[in-house]
């Protein structure tokens, strides 16, 4: 069964790594040749003219653009935030969909095998795709920075880890919501709605002091991104909160699963 689940996913998998590797393949190619002193000094005077607000929810009050790590730590992390975010919440809400679309879901009740077994190998595969994902492409983006320019290590590998924080979030949910109601259309649609509501949110929190309080409501806030590049730390309180929202969400899907109608 791990292998049917594997080789069920495994073209998501492909698509958004490869999504991701050529869109930063593309920035490390072309950032010497588009970032030279001229053109920063005219960036420079550009960012300048932006609000104090805007350049913060993208991390550029922390981080200069003037390398392709700068362009990592700032813009492109937010990129691969919402990329990590979006793969996760599809395995998730396919988790159990699929097997209704695919109509191997009466095969599977008729084995003589616990549900909760089944729940946990589907788990297991997704939660290893996810690793596997993020794994890549650290390992990518590690040897192009070593190819392009200085960069902080250890900061880069707490940057790295930080998806992990708001992919396995986004998984378990979205799990959780697959158990909830039947196969439909609208719920992948939903699902792939509130990882840009949550990302939206998040970056409204940081535009204004008076809306800061969305941050509490969004699991992109658990990626401390701000933090790692200010203090080159994570957050205890982010990964007890990513840990403990995995486990509720994931308790509550083989509860859920175990009582769901599946014929």
């Amino acid at each position: 069964m791990i292998k049917k689940e594997l080789k069920s996913n495994i073209k998501s998998f492909i698509i958004c790594l490869v999504l991701l590797i050529s869109v930063f393949l593309l920035v490390y190619l072309i950032y010497p040749f588009v970032i030279t002193d001229e053109n920063m000094a005219t960036m420079n005077e550009l960012l300048q003219a932006f609000p104090e607000e805007v350049l913060k929810a993208f991390n550029m009050d922390l981080a200069s653009i003037d390398t392709a790590y700068g362009w990592l730590k700032s813009e492109g992390f937010m990129f691969v935030l919402l990329g990590i975010g979006i793969f996760s919440s599809i395995l998730g809400i396919n988790i159990v969909f699929k097997e209704e679309q695919d109509k191997t879901i009466e095969y599977l009740a008729s084995l003589p095998i616990k549900r909760s077994k089944i729940m946990t190998k589907k788990i297991f595969v997704s939660v290893f795709y996810i690793i596997s994902l993020i794994w890549i492409f650290t390992l990518f983006n590690f040897i192009a920075l070593l190819i392009s320019c200085e960069f902080n290590q250890k900061e880069f590998f707490l940057l790295s880890l930080s998806p992990l924080l708001i992919g396995l979030p986004f998984f378990f949910f979205n799990l959780f919501i697959s158990t909830l109601v039947k196969r439909d259309k609208k719920v992948l649609g939903l699902s792939l709605g509130l990882v840009f509501i949550f990302y939206i949110v998040s970056m409204l929190s940081e535009i204004s002091d008076k809306v800061e309080f969305l941050k509490y409501f969004s699991l992109y806030t658990l990626a401390d991104t701000r933090n790692i590049i200010a203090n080159c730390e994570i957050n205890i309180w982010c990964i007890l909160i990513s840990i403990i929202s995995s486990v509720i969400f994931a308790s509550l899907s083989y509860i859920f699963y175990n009582k769901k109608e599946l014929l």
